[in-house]
């Protein structure tokens, strides 16, 4: 007997260690199973599951450290088609289904919505000029906004990459919810002469944003900008004259070309209505950012969010910065490639562009329908 029942619990316990390891294999099958089919990446993760990024998102116009496409190699030294491929990158995850005072509060304290859901659409709005005129500024304010979602690299995609293809143009764009615009902005559209029709192959009824400033402010700016990257530039004299003697401009220099508005206007003009056109002042967007960004918010069906609480001026750059919101570590200035201080340029050789541009700025005020005062 006693050696009967040793041989039953010795059978039972064969009996139990099977059964287990038959319950751990379906476990196991199981778990690879979902994962193998991607459930698992839907599980949902904590609000706070990792810390909020302190970023400054006009020293950075990537907000936070960018993320490349799939397709995009991630070399050491990139490339500008490489660059144009960059998003932006989603910081804080936020729920989908997040009451409305809980995501105003989020996104109040610089945790923007998570990429993860929502659509990926061509802009409705493009920032299309112009250069040095103020874009990045205009860029960095409208991001603000919660229903405003924007490339932060320059996708030039309607000038330099347009053989990728509207689809490759469509996946540079950042997931939007229904309510939220899409943005881009590269300021050399505007005087890109194949762009308005590119534009208008994917969308007719895109809203247009040009940023313009004195032409003659515009191009020394410019000048600067080109002089800082090459010490070596010829003086801005020898490139904005053909001719000392003479004094003619020399309007091959892009420098000098970029400010005939009215010409490149009139480019766009042959594929979009006036109405489709916003045209804010690069020098009002300084020195009242609030009543100038009231007037693009009306322009793209926005709620009038960005206002005067969001700036200061910044006495030392001499141009508005946003305030530092809560939860931040400093007030966001643009960086340190922009107020850039300008050579001494001889004052006949900026009157001579003064009277060079003064038709073709009479002209632009009567086709955008504002006078900018530049005269």
């Amino acid at each position: 007997m006693g050696c009967s029942g040793c041989r039953v619990r010795f059978n039972c316990g064969k009996v139990l260690s099977k059964v287990s390891v038959f319950f751990t294999m379906v476990l196991i099958f199981t778990y690879f199973f979902y994962c193998l089919t991607g459930l698992c990446d839907s599980a949902p993760r904590t609000l706070y599951s990792q810390q909020a990024p302190d970023y400054d998102i006009l020293d950075d116009p990537r907000r936070v450290s960018p993320r490349l496409l799939p397709d995009a190699p991630s070399h050491r030294n990139r490339t500008a088609s490489e660059d144009a491929a960059q998003v932006e990158a989603p910081g804080q995850q936020l729920p989908l289904h997040m009451p409305g005072s809980a995501r105003e509060s989020a996104e109040s304290n610089g945790i923007p919505v998570s990429n993860s859901f929502g659509t990926k659409r061509f802009p409705q709005a493009i920032i299309i000029g112009v250069k040095k005129g103020g874009t990045r500024a205009l860029l960095e304010f409208l991001r603000i906004h919660p229903d405003v979602r924007a490339v932060g690299a320059e996708p030039h995609f309607f000038d330099r990459f347009y053989d990728k293809g509207l689809e490759w143009y469509r996946n540079l764009m950042p997931r939007t919810l229904d309510g939220q615009i899409t943005m881009e902005k590269t300021p050399s559209y505007f005087v890109t002469k194949e762009a308005p029709s590119r534009v208008c192959t994917m969308n007719c009824q895109a809203k247009l944003i040009v940023v313009v400033r004195d032409p003659v402010t515009r191009a020394v700016s410019d000048y600067t900008q080109t002089l800082s990257k090459n010490p070596g530039l010829p003086s801005f004299q020898n490139l904005a004259l053909k001719n000392s003697s003479t004094g003619l401009i020399d309007t091959t220099w892009s420098a000098v070309r970029i400010g005939l508005y009215a010409k490149h206007l009139e480019n766009w003009l042959q594929h979009f209505p006036l109405s489709h056109f916003l045209f804010v002042s690069g020098e009002r967007l300084v020195s009242d950012p609030a009543g100038e960004m009231g007037r693009v918010q009306d322009f793209l069906g926005l709620k009038r969010v960005v206002s005067d609480k969001h700036f200061y001026f910044n006495q030392t750059k001499g141009f508005p910065c946003l305030k530092k919101p809560e939860g931040s570590s400093r007030p966001r200035c643009l960086g340190k490639s922009k107020g850039r201080p300008h050579p001494q340029i001889p004052s006949e050789v900026l009157q001579r562009l003064r009277d060079f541009y003064r038709p073709f700025n009479h002209r632009f005020y009567q086709m955008s329908g504002q006078d900018f005062g530049w005269d």
